[in-house]
């Protein structure tokens, strides 16, 4: 070679390890991943990643080339991936030959270099899986591929060009409307302007399986048919609530597509809506969640399914890939709205905005807001009712009992989360120990000669492993962000010596399971001694009656919530700074974040005041003189959301799962 030869060489090797320099200090600031400069079975690969166009069989094919692959990791939306081999020596054979390699993105068609180095072992903790926001649906193969050619061909996107401004071409798609034209300006119906033809006949016999599903409760009467080509998409947004029903159906015709959903808190769900499926969205998910089509030519999708499942994509990074856009058509079908939303999330509906003004706490977005919101609506508040709520907890539950008493002799057991103490007596024949965060509660446990102390669930100052079995009774569910709530189990699994067992009760969303109401359900409100006596338009009452000038026909609409926001629309607009909804007392669960009000039974009333019971800080002076409604934050779980929390945790097993009465509930074992 000469020295021009070989002074290119000297270039490129000092532009690769410059280029694997980057990459360590990318992976250490992103995920505190270390890159080693010995050999191991472990390689990190830069630029092969899911997030720059690398497919999961074309790396998989590139990497077994230099031996056995034990572990294929790709993070969804990073670009690059892990590979553990079977042997060291593998490891370095691809080190040497990889690194600095150029290689042609199959499914891109561009060149693409990449840059390999050590670490010391593959991991990656996936996210906790999750549900589908409450009130949505997918059903599979709603249509046959024959209806669907119909519905296809009824669509003339050529010769109704100029028809009416029934067909409008966007940025990221084309659109048609029927019925009523949706305008983009305002983001809203014309609705004494109707479209002549109304809906396509095509559409009949599917409205009317609808119905008769029970998908629908109304006819719709407006479409809007979208077309996207393979890199198009449409921004995240909420349909307007003054202009349409609560219930929305979209049709998924030509291909299948990846949807994300995105609640006010951050949380995101991926929805995989596969072709001659049927998405229903009502409830909070219609109202409260927006939704929106990324515009990009490939989706993430789990590969074991090849992106044929419904429902949710998991970050489960040993089985994600790339799948290819195709051209798909979505015909979504709406009911005009006649009358005002009443709706329970005022602060994105544009028919109550500006109708209350009074600040109510927000989903938290952060560690620091969820701590501050559990300081306001959880501690607090118990510390103000503890007395009262101590006098509505006196017998305990039978499956809980049943736990307890199944225990060997002599075993030694943690309640976290104690309260009152209800269940620290209940077998003579075990040590048990309670904490509660609420000083006012382990008082109480004092009086009647239990051992109890005063913490916080995150950090139970126990010895690890000490315990034989843990209770956690209606606590995990005050915790208002998935990492708190995921720490506060690692909390109980850390107390446990291996093979203890930790019993966990949580608050359910579905308070009437296979046909059965639940306790919470049949339960009058105003029974004596329950914990929710109030009523009926209490709950609305006091958040409107401290607000100056406030008249009652404002303050008392149903499950109502309060808020300052200042969104000029609330189509095509992401969520924010969204406000808890206030639950109605004794009915089903219309959200999974909300505040639940508690009437202070025998508070002290000014001479010559009314019964009306007026909302204050926990704490305040007002609080002290008055019979205050006092709201404590909830997170109520989705069937399936306990026991997907519990197994992301390596440590333990679930033993067992049930529903009893309202809530969800879990038998973890420590390995």
């Amino acid at each position: 070679k000469t020295s021009e030869d070989h002074l290119k060489v000297h270039k490129m090797k000092k532009k690769v390890l410059r280029k694997q320099v980057r990459a360590q200090h990318t992976l250490m600031r992103h995920e505190g991943i270390e890159c080693i400069s010995h050999a191991t079975q472990n390689l990190v690969i830069a630029n092969a990643g899911l997030g720059n166009g690398m497919s999961r069989h074309q790396l998989l094919r590139i990497v077994e080339e230099y031996g056995l692959v034990e572990t294929l990791l790709m993070p969804p939306n990073r670009p690059y991936s892990f590979v553990k081999y079977g042997t060291t020596e593998a490891a370095k054979k691809a080190f040497d030959a990889l690194n600095g390699k150029e290689v042609r993105l199959e499914d891109f068609g561009h060149n693409i270099v990449l840059y390999i180095n050590f670490v010391e072992k593959v991991f990656w903790q996936n996210a906790v899986p999750t549900s589908l926001p409450p009130g949505l649906m997918v059903i599979e193969k709603i249509i046959s591929p024959e209806e669907e050619r119909r519905m296809l061909e009824s669509i003339d996107w050529i010769g109704d060009e100029d028809t009416q401004n029934a067909q409008k071409t966007l940025k990221h798609r084309r659109v048609k409307h029927f019925g009523y034209e949706f305008s983009y300006d305002n983001n809203n119906v014309d609705k004494d302007r109707p479209l002549p033809g109304g809906l396509p006949e095509t559409c009949d016999l599917f409205l009317e399986k609808c119905l008769k599903q029970g998908y629908i409760k109304h006819k719709p009467d407006q479409l809007t048919v979208n077309q996207y080509e393979p890199g198009q998409g449409i921004p995240p947004h909420i349909d307007t609530h003054s202009a349409f029903e609560d219930e929305i159906i979209s049709l998924s015709l030509g291909a299948e597509i990846v949807m994300d959903f995105k609640h006010p808190d951050g949380r995101t769900v991926a929805v995989m809506l596969p072709r001659c499926s049927l998405l229903v969205m009502a409830g909070e998910s219609r109202y409260l969640w927006t939704h929106g089509i990324t515009p990009r030519k490939y989706d993430v999708i789990q590969a074991s399914e090849l992106g044929e499942n419904v429902g949710t994509i998991t970050a489960d990074v040993g089985d994600l890939t790339l799948k290819r856009r195709e051209t798909r058509t979505s015909f979504t079908f709406r009911k005009v709205r006649r009358s005002p939303c009443n709706c329970i999330y005022p602060s994105v509906c544009d028919s109550q905005k500006g109708q209350q003004r009074q600040v109510q706490p927000s989903f938290p977005h952060n560690e620091t807001e969820a701590s501050k919101l559990e300081q306001e609506y959880v501690h607090k508040v118990y510390e103000e009712i503890a007395t009262h709520f101590s006098s509505t907890r006196h017998s305990p539950w039978p499956r809980i009992v049943e736990f307890l008493e199944s225990l060997p002799k002599g075993s030694i057991v943690a309640d976290v989360g104690c309260g009152n103490g209800k269940y620290l007596g209940i077998n003579k024949d075990l040590y048990m120990v309670g904490c509660d965060h609420s000083k006012n509660l382990v008082d109480i446990c004092g009086e009647k000669n239990f051992q109890a102390f005063v913490c916080d669930a995150l950090s139970v100052p126990i010895r690890s492993g000490s315990c034989d079995a843990c209770i956690s009774i209606a606590v995990i569910h005050h915790f208002s962000t998935v990492e708190r709530r995921l720490a506060t189990i690692s909390e109980l699994a850390r107390l446990l010596r291996p093979g203890g067992t930790a019993l966990i009760y949580v608050w359910a969303m579905e308070q009437e399971y296979k046909n059965q109401k639940s306790k919470y359900l049949k339960e009058k409100r105003g029974s004596k001694d329950k914990e929710e006596k109030i009523e009926t338009g209490t709950a609305q009452r006091m958040l409107g009656d401290q607000m100056p000038g406030s008249s009652r026909q404002d303050s008392t609409r149903s499950d109502r919530l309060l808020s300052d926001s200042e969104d000029e629309d609330c189509n095509a607009k992401p969520v924010a700074d969204c406000r808890l909804p206030v639950h109605t007392n004794r009915t089903a669960f219309h959200s999974q974040d909300l505040l639940v009000p508690w009437h202070l039974k025998g508070g002290p009333k000014k001479k010559g005041e009314s019964g009306d019971p007026v909302l204050f800080p926990a704490g305040s002076k007002e609080s002290q003189e008055l019979s205050p409604v006092f709201h404590r934050y909830y997170h109520v779980f989705c069937e399936g959301e306990l026991e997907a929390v519990c197994r992301s945790l390596d440590c333990v097993r679930v033993q067992k799962s049930y529903y009893d009465q309202g809530n969800w509930c879990v038998v973890l074992e420590k390995l």
